[in-house]
């Protein structure tokens, strides 16, 4: 039996989880601007450069569930203080690396740190009164987005007046801030999960995603029909398969095969899966138009990154809305109104982005969007799963939404790159319409999904 959230807000908190995940959030994509001066200062290869994205997104999806699982078993406050140490010492590595491949194994370390987003949802749940805290999850939530929104500024910055090592030297600072406060603030958590560390699965599950991500990630250079994209698909598949039969027979287990056959869990799920595709149309697209000329305005990186930053700040606004229109409209508002506001943002860049004011106040309503389906996935989540789940299921929630970012990021990768084959110009306009589209079409799925997210009675409540 799990027990109410506490009644009183003990002080620190929410502060100190917000500093946390802006810590992590702002880390995303810090490094994006960066990429070419790497390659160049690191003498490496644009393929090998790809690969300080592509291991820290590895790393992530292999490690979050089981950093999640930890927290529900041995106390939140206690993994996410190794998780930070592990983020600061990965920071430190990359600030001094001396060739690409030392880059590399530093971004694998700072993989572990997206499990801080899952871990804070977990806190949160645990210790704030039950009105605080869908707006509370909003919040937290509109800051991964917010704070990837401001990485693009700040890489840029970083990158234009000082060098490249900065950008780690700040994210270990931050590392190093957010650790001392989770230490002075976050308290022990009073509930934990029975039973014990499921490595068969933490293993089959690790495996699993690591062969599909890779098949994902390097599909583009290998050939999506070619024997080794193939022989990883079907290699990812079989061993979730595993996993599944593994996963019915144990108690302790850390996938809940019947979590993810309920329907208002699936259905969150695949919400996540489309809002990470949907996005990353958006992050490879908007950057790359106002960058390039004549099609595009000719901006720098930076003004590149500002242009997108009304629509991530709108983010964090729109995630604390969440408990409001809950309570307003009920709970599959938030969700479907989100996919909405994002639908018509897209729709509304796809017909017009040629001027500067488009992108600005356009992707300003995407952002809104997307900061009311960020704030209603963890709430969701909250709704369905005992308390002492809560941080496994917001860890398998987040490393779906990152599938649908790699997914996203492929496809669009896939569209600029069919679509400027053979021209000395750049990406046409017509693979930015197609793109933005494209973020459309998978907000309407969203949509026509999410009033399928709630139950009429929740688990908590029975549980509670």
């Amino acid at each position: 039996m799990t027990a109410t959230p506490r009644t009183e807000d003990p002080p620190g908190i929410l502060v100190t989880l917000v500093i946390a995940v802006f810590g992590y959030s702002l880390m995303q994509t810090v490094v994006v601007p960066a990429l070419g001066l790497l390659t160049r200062e690191l003498e490496t290869t644009p393929t090998w450069s790809a690969w300080i994205l592509s291991a820290f997104l590895l790393s992530s999806a292999v490690l979050t569930p089981l950093l999640g699982r930890l927290g529900d078993l041995y106390g939140k406050r206690r993994v996410m203080i190794g998780v930070l140490v592990a983020y600061a010492a990965g920071m430190a590595g990359a600030a001094l690396a001396q060739d690409i491949g030392q880059l590399i194994a530093a971004r694998v370390v700072q993989g572990s740190a997206l499990a801080v987003i899952p871990l804070s949802m977990a806190i949160l749940r645990e210790t704030l009164p039950r009105e605080r805290l869908p707006s509370a999850m909003g919040l937290v939530s509109g800051i991964v987005g917010a704070g990837a929104g401001t990485g693009l500024v700040v890489g840029g910055l970083l990158v234009d007046h000082l060098s490249w090592r900065y950008l780690f030297v700040l994210g270990a600072l931050l590392a190093v801030v957010s650790l001392l406060m989770v230490w002075r603030w976050v308290p022990a958590s009073r509930h934990t999960a029975t039973g014990g560390l499921d490595l068969p699965g933490a293993g089959l599950l690790g495996l699993g995603l690591l062969a599909v991500l890779l098949a994902l990630t390097q599909g583009p250079t290998w050939g999506w029909t070619s024997a080794g994209t193939l022989s990883l698909f079907a290699l990812g598949v079989l061993l979730l398969a595993v996993l599944i039969v593994v996963e019915r027979g144990r108690t302790d287990a850390l996938i809940d095969v019947g979590e993810l056959t309920d329907r208002p869990m699936l259905v969150t799920h695949a919400a996540a899966l489309l809002f990470g595709a949907g996005s990353y149309f958006f992050y490879l697209a908007m950057p790359l138009f106002a960058q390039q000329s004549p099609v595009g305005f000719g901006a720098s990186v930076t003004v590149a990154g500002l242009l997108m930053l009304p629509g991530m700040l709108a983010i964090i606004p729109a995630g604390m809305a969440v408990g409001r229109i809950s309570t307003a409209l009920g709970p599959r508002w938030p969700l479907a109104g989100g996919f909405v506001l994002f639908t018509v943002g897209a729709a509304l860049l796809a017909l017009g982005h040629s001027a500067p004011w488009q992108h600005l106040v356009f992707y300003g309503v995407v952002g809104a969007g997307s900061g009311l389906v960020m704030g209603a996935l963890p709430k969701l989540i909250a709704d369905i799963v005992p308390l002492t789940r809560t941080g496994t299921a917001n860890g398998i929630n987040n490393i779906i939404r990152t599938f649908g970012g790699v997914i996203g990021s492929q496809l669009a990768a896939a569209v600029i790159a069919s679509s400027s084959s053979g021209r000395m110009t750049g990406v046409p306009d017509s693979a930015f319409t197609v793109l933005f589209w494209l973020g459309a079409a998978a907000a309407v799925l969203g949509a026509v999904l999410a009033p399928l997210a709630v139950r009429h009675t929740s688990r908590t409540e029975t549980h509670a």
